[in-house]
C-alpha cells in the first residue's frame, strides 16, 4: 500500500502568494501588483518577508485566525512556477491550498476577480505555475491593468509605472485583495467571489 503524504500539522493551511518581478526598478509597476498586495496582507496581519525559501521571500503568520505562508517569488514572472510549486511540496499543501495573486490585462484598471481553476489567460507567470503545480486546481486573485487607451507596445506598459493619477484606486484595490483574501480563508471561494468580485466604475464585463 502506498503511503499518503499528510499536510504538515504545524505547518501553514494556505500559500498566498503574489506574482511579479524582484528588484527596485519594478517597484509600483503594473506587472507587480501581486508583490504590492502581498506587502499589503503582510503589513496588515505583522508578517515579516524576509525569510528566504524556495527562491522567494516568505515569511509565516496568521491571516484570519488561520496560519499562512506569505511568499514573493524571486526569480522573474516567467519562472515563478519554480519558486511555488517546491513551496507547496516543502509544506505538503495541495493546489487548492494556493492562493495566487497577480495583474490581470484583460481586465480594467480598478478590478478584482476571483476565480478557482481555468487557463493562465496568456499571463507568463501564471503558466509557469500551471506547469510547476501540475494542475490548475488553485485559487487567483486576478486584479486588473488594463489601460484606458491603447497601447503599442503591451509589454512595455505593463513594465511601467502606474500613474500618481491611479493611486488612489491602487490603495483600494490593495484593501479589497485583503479583504478577499480573509472570505477566501473563513468562507470559502465560492463566496468571496460572490462578495468581491467586481468591475471598475464604468467598465464593460469581462469577455
Amino acid at each position: 500500500m502506498v503511503a499518503v503524504e499528510t499536510q504538515r500539522a504545524d505547518g501553514p493551511r494556505w500559500l498566498i502568494a503574489g506574482l511579479g518581478n524582484p528588484g527596485p526598478e519594478y517597484d509600483l509597476t503594473y506587472h507587480n501588483l501581486g508583490f504590492l498586495a502581498i506587502d499589503r496582507l503582510a503589513e496588515a496581519a505583522n508578517i515579516r518577508l524576509t525569510r528566504p525559501e524556495c527562491k522567494a521571500l516568505a515569511g509565516g503568520g496568521v491571516i484570519a485566525g488561520t496560519p499562512v505562508l506569505l511568499a514573493k517569488p524571486q526569480t522573474y514572472m516567467n519562472l515563478s512556477g519554480g519558486s511555488i510549486g517546491p513551496l507547496l511540496e516543502k509544506y505538503t499543501l495541495p493546489p487548492e491550498r494556493l492562493i495566487l495573486i497577480y495583474d490581470e490585462l484583460a481586465l480594467d484598471w480598478g478590478s478584482l476577480r476571483i476565480r478557482y481553476k481555468g487557463s493562465a489567460g496568456g499571463h507568463n507567470g501564471v503558466s509557469s505555475v500551471l506547469r510547476s503545480v501540475g494542475n490548475d486546481n488553485f485559487i487567483r486573485v486576478r486584479l486588473g491593468i488594463r489601460p484606458e487607451h491603447p497601447w503599442k507596445d503591451m509589454k512595455e506598459y505593463v513594465l511601467s509605472k502606474v500613474r500618481k493619477a491611479q493611486i488612489e484606486t491602487l490603495e483600494s484595490t490593495l484593501e479589497q485583495t485583503l479583504q478577499a483574501v480573509e472570505t477566501i480563508i473563513t468562507e470559502g471561494v465560492e463566496k468571496a467571489m460572490t462578495k468581491h468580485n467586481r468591475r471598475a466604475q464604468g467598465a464593460n464585463e469581462e469577455q
